[in-house]
């Protein structure tokens, strides 16, 4: 029998990513298993959520550490701890260090609410929606020492209609979102994705049958 693949989650908030991970492991569709979720927050509705799964949390409060390197090194101690090979981040709001991304070479994934490398960094649908795009979406990434510059794994595009308010767009983002940060791990538990430079070479992707999508649609054209 194949070994599971063992995830440190990472978060900051609702944790509404990690409950669709947690969903997906319970269903059988991704072959994991969560040897630890850290939070940076006490507070977080995400810690709750882990909890109500039997799931192991740790939670560091970055005011009793000296400085960032401290806090992640911290981290990356309980990390390796659980023998965790691969890091997610689910709404962590901190940045890495640079020694945290090297304890963890290529097996650190993100997840930005937006399709990367339009609208980085904070509000990525509130910045989709004030500037007019016609489509929007998600994107998962590895993380490297830029914001939300790492290389792209997998991309969800939903269409941004003309009586969208910002709430309405961004529900319809985060259901794109619980849906591929799991088919990204499980890619990664099946060791289809290779980097190569900036690009994540996915074997067996199917990449050829995907249609064009239009918004509005073309009409005789």
């Amino acid at each position: 029998m194949t070994a599971l693949l063992n995830l440190g989650v990472l978060i900051s908030g609702s944790g509404s990513n990690l409950q669709s991970i947690i969903d997906h492991i319970e269903k059988g569709k991704l072959k994991a298993e969560i040897k630890i979720v850290i939070s940076s927050n006490p507070e977080a509705l995400g810690v709750k959520k882990a909890k109500n799964h039997s799931v192991p949390v740790a939670v560091l409060d970055s005011g009793k550490f000296a400085s960032r390197e401290e806090f992640d090194s911290e981290m990356a101690r309980i990390l390796k701890e659980k023998k965790v090979n691969l890091v997610i981040l689910a709404g962590f709001m901190r940045i890495l260090t640079p020694g945290f991304l090297k304890s963890f070479p290529g097996r650190i994934m993100n997840i930005h609410p937006a399709l990367l490398p339009s609208f980085p960094g904070l509000h990525g649908q509130k910045q989709a929606f004030e500037y007019g795009v016609k489509f929007s979406g998600c994107t998962v990434h590895f993380v490297d020492e830029g914001v939300d510059t790492g290389p792209i794994i997998i991309q969800g595009v939903v269409p941004c209609y003309d009586d969208d308010t910002e709430d309405s767009l961004s529900q319809r983002i985060l259901k794109e979102e619980h849906r591929i940060y799991p088919q990204a791990i499980q890619l990664f538990a099946e060791g289809r994705l290779q980097i190569e430079g900036r690009k994540v070479r996915v074997t067996h992707a199917g990449e050829k049958s995907i249609p064009e999508i239009h918004n509005p649609p073309l009409f005789g054209f």
